[in-house]
């Protein structure tokens, strides 16, 4: 069975993934519609696009690095962030939660700019004839019509926050109760020989993964006409 430490890194990786994934649907929003319908500055789509994949290609460790260098004292956000009495951000929940956001953008905006792109202007146009302004047919037309884009979105981001491992251990450490969370804890249970208990938490995140991705691979096949 979980003992109290396996517990709260169970409830600190489930906290740590629904706020990454909150945060990612409604900054991503906006990055998506302008990475999949241009506009303004449209040169810069593909460099952006690039951008946002790097997390797909980058080694966890080397990302987790360069932000633990970005968030320490000595970084340009941890002297900021120390000039405003906040001290470094590194080593924190906090700096987790960044880290995740970087981590997982990919993996909740991708969805989304694939979402977008499959609305095709026609919608938009059609809500244009009615008198509808930019803002009213996005709400109303293309939100509605990208549902399941938020939803792979929101599952496959949450399920990636919570299955990460080199990032947060690189920014966050192995701080129980602050930024101990469950790849960390098996990691731990492995380096101590407690198999026992690393199976309830390996089995536990394999069962997840499965009936996650199972469940997201029945609705769009739902959604598929025959």
């Amino acid at each position: 069975m979980l003992d109290a430490t396996s517990l709260a890194a169970v409830r600190l990786s489930i906290e740590l993934a629904l706020a990454t994934t909150f945060i990612l649907l409604a900054l991503g929003t906006p990055l998506a519609w302008w990475l999949a319908r241009g506009g303004r500055l449209a040169w810069l789509r593909t460099p952006v696009r690039t951008l946002v994949a790097m997390p797909l290609v980058l080694p966890p460790s080397v990302l987790g690095f360069y932000l633990l260098v970005a968030l320490g004292p000595n970084g340009p956000v941890g002297r900021v962030t120390q000039a405003l009495g906040w001290g470094t951000l590194a080593f924190s929940f906090t700096g987790l939660l960044i880290g995740s956001l970087v981590y997982s953008l990919p993996f909740v905006v991708q969805p989304l700019v694939n979402a977008f792109e499959a609305l095709g202007r026609r919608p938009l146009e059609a809500a244009a004839t009615l008198r509808a302004g930019p803002l009213d047919a996005f709400w109303h037309v293309a939100l509605p019509l990208a549902r399941p884009g938020y939803l792979a979105g929101a599952v496959m981001g949450f399920a990636h926050t919570l299955g990460e491992f080199g990032v947060v251990l690189m920014i966050g450490g192995n701080i129980p109760g602050q930024t101990r969370v469950i790849s960390v804890q098996i990691y731990d249970h492995v380096e101590a020989l407690e198999y026992a208990q690393a199976h309830w938490l390996a089995g536990g995140m394999l069962a997840f993964s499965f009936v996650v991705l199972l469940a997201l691979h029945l609705t769009q096949a739902r959604k598929v006409p025959a």
